[in-house]
């Protein structure tokens, strides 16, 4: 069993090896793969790989670090894509051009998001015929590459045949974030949902068989945000992380998704749901439904693509730099959880045909029966050897339907542009996205991103 990590360079990376490792018995794994064409940061990263696998696991899985797509892909039964294409410079870029121009600037949703799936769109299919070519016939692509709904979107239609599995570990981290909450355990709860990738809505979160979503919205009521209690001993202090960005080192244990600017989307969710209780939002729905809000505290020269550099980026490479100095290994400079165990625990689904269940990106086909049969929705399957086995959902209400249907034809509209090399169908990508206020000002940003995305994107006519 070989399995190989498409964006072996990225900080994930050791947190996933872990996940991978812990997992042996069930994966029945030989060797892990590295691949990235960013050779030395994929090199300092596999020192830290080399560390984990034969220094602290003591295991004897063997490990390749490789910048050759052949060596990567030959024979492999799972890849593992992770690619950050043009790397946090460019993430910058996507969230401080939309600042400029007075909207939301994030990594996945709106204008960056936009701008993020240009640049990964054609990469992501070069990485399926890489994989079709040197790989085994029966093998998986499992993709946690973003912006995960534009790059499956690019996939059902450039390479409908391709074994590619699209999933997303933010509603886990959610959940994770639930459970703590609600003081259970994560392995109790059950969870319906429906909606598009980072744009989606929990319908019932089950404890034990009971329903608890009633006893969620308390608590959020209660707390006037959604983080678990013990997070909450001392607001300023997070309000004051909030504000700097700060992520701090000193709970290293604590979920990525809870620190530094991150509070203030955890209190958005309160605030949706005063307005909009009945299901509970994907966080990253803040940015579509306070998009005014969410502007108004950031900051426009300090945006997270610095908090991620400054602190996880910088933190794992300082460490590794240590460890090759001294042979001193800091355990926390890497994040190991949710993020590596949902996509191995995947590949164990797929490798053993358990039938567990997943939050998988997949076409609709009728899954959420309101919404176009060939929508990439995120809905919850079974996983077994075949691949999906959506479990279909109720009719969508209709504000829900509605936003959904704004946010996947601008995402359809930017696909078709990138293939036609059309400027104004991405122009109405970016007009549509309800996180702009009027074409003029879509048109301002689009101009401003071809510019930063020269070598990146298509040229558009």
């Amino acid at each position: 069993m070989i399995i190989t990590l498409a964006g072996g360079g990225s900080t994930f990376t050791p947190g996933i090896v872990k996940s991978i490792a812990l997992r042996k018995d069930e994966l029945e794994v030989d060797e892990i793969r590295l691949y990235d064409i960013n050779e030395e940061r994929q090199r300092k990263v596999g020192v830290l790989v080399d560390w984990i696998l034969h220094e602290d696991l003591k295991l004897d899985i063997k490990l390749t670090v490789t910048t050759d797509k052949a060596e990567a892909f030959a024979d492999a039964d799972f890849v593992f894509a992770q690619m950050r294409v043009g790397g946090y410079a460019m993430r910058e870029q996507d969230e401080k051009i939309p600042l400029r121009h007075g909207c939301v600037g994030q990594e996945t949703c709106g204008c960056g998001g936009l701008a993020y799936g240009m640049r990964t769109i054609f990469p992501m299919v070069e990485l399926i015929d890489d994989v079709e070519k040197y790989a085994k016939p029966t093998y998986w692509i499992l993709n946690y590459s973003n912006p995960a709904a534009i790059v499956s979107e690019a996939c059902r239609v450039l390479r409908p045949k391709a074994r590619i599995i699209n999933i997303c570990d933010m509603p886990i981290a959610i959940i994770d974030v639930v459970a703590a909450a609600l003081e259970c355990s994560k392995k109790d709860i059950v969870y319906d949902y429906f909606g598009l990738n980072h744009f989606g809505w929990f319908t019932s979160i089950e404890v034990n068989g009971e329903e608890a979503l009633p006893r969620l919205r308390e608590y959020i009521k209660e707390h006037e945000i959604l983080l678990p209690a013990a997070f909450l001993a001392d607001k300023q202090s997070l309000m004051k992380a909030a504000k700097s960005g700060d992520e701090g080192d000193e709970n290293p244990e604590q979920n990525r998704h809870t620190k530094g600017s991150w509070y203030y989307v955890w209190k958005g969710v309160y605030e949706i749901m005063e307005l909009f209780p009945e299901y509970l939002p994907n966080t990253y729905l803040n940015y579509y439904l306070q998009q005014k809000e969410f502007v108004e505290h950031s900051n426009p020269e300090r945006t997270r693509a610095n908090e991620v550099e400054e602190t996880r980026e910088k933190n794992l490479f300082d460490g590794i730099d240590r460890y090759e100095k001294t042979g001193e290994i800091d355990e926390s400079v890497f994040y190991a959880g949710s993020h590596g165990d949902w996509i191995a625990d995947l590949a164990i689904a797929l490798k053993n045909d358990t039938k567990a269940r997943f939050l998988v990106i997949t076409e609709n086909r009728g899954a959420l029966p309101n919404m176009p049969y060939d929508a990439m929705v995120e809905v919850p399957a079974y996983i077994g050897k075949k691949g999906p086995e959506v479990i279909c959902q109720d009719p969508i209400p209709l504000f829900q339907q509605g936003l959904m249907m704004q946010q996947l034809n601008s995402e359809k509209l930017l696909v078709q542009g990138a293939i036609e090399g059309s400027y104004e169908k991405v122009l109405q990508a970016f007009t549509l996205n309800k996180t702009v206020p009027s074409m003029t000002v879509a048109k301002e940003i689009l101009d401003d991103m071809i510019e930063a995305n020269k070598g990146y994107w298509p040229e558009l006519h």
